[in-house]
């Protein structure tokens, strides 16, 4: 065998390899986390709304959400745009590997959003947020905690007045 029929015939055996692997891989469903800041001008509705596009398009792209966390406004380490507060969220989902491509095309696109960071969670991540999530999900909240019970009153011991007659 001549070396360039060897290298098509590695050639071809790749590229068919390679679209099987693709394929493969697409039908995996992976766990990824994705935090994402928005610029601290927006109003509640707007920043309701804004959480919820990035959800549809989660949802619409075959993802499942997992957890949805908001964390509120918060400072940042250094100025973005000019801006020293951010409204963050915390988004957990389960997908294909495609879906964090379309994710962060959506995120570019929405002038919104000063950063973002998306990472697909190992094993031993995957069980912390697990065992995180039920942490949270078991602990009482303040509101729901029962009033506590007024201490019970020792019993005063009785003093007589002594007196210098």
């Amino acid at each position: 065998m001549q070396s360039t029929e060897f290298y098509y015939l590695c050639t071809a055996f790749c590229k068919k390899h390679t679209f099987l692997l693709i394929s493969y891989l697409k039908n995996f469903m992976y766990n990824y986390e994705t935090v994402f800041i928005l610029t601290p001008v927006l109003s509640d509705p707007q920043m309701k709304e804004a959480v919820e596009k990035f959800k549809t398009v989660l949802t619409d792209n075959g993802a499942t959400i997992e957890n949805e966390e908001l964390w509120g406004m918060r400072k940042l380490a250094y100025p973005i745009q000019k801006k020293s507060t951010g409204f963050y969220a915390f988004l957990e989902f389960a997908g294909e590997p495609t879906i964090v491509s379309k994710l962060e095309t959506a995120y570019r696109r929405d002038e919104k959003v000063l950063r973002f960071l998306t990472f697909r969670q190992d094993k031993f991540a995957h069980e912390y947020a697990l065992k995180r999530r039920s942490l949270k999900k078991n602990a009482p909240k303040a509101e729901e905690a029962p009033a506590e019970e007024p201490a019970a009153e020792a019993p005063q011991a009785e003093v007589n007045e002594v007196t210098n007659e």
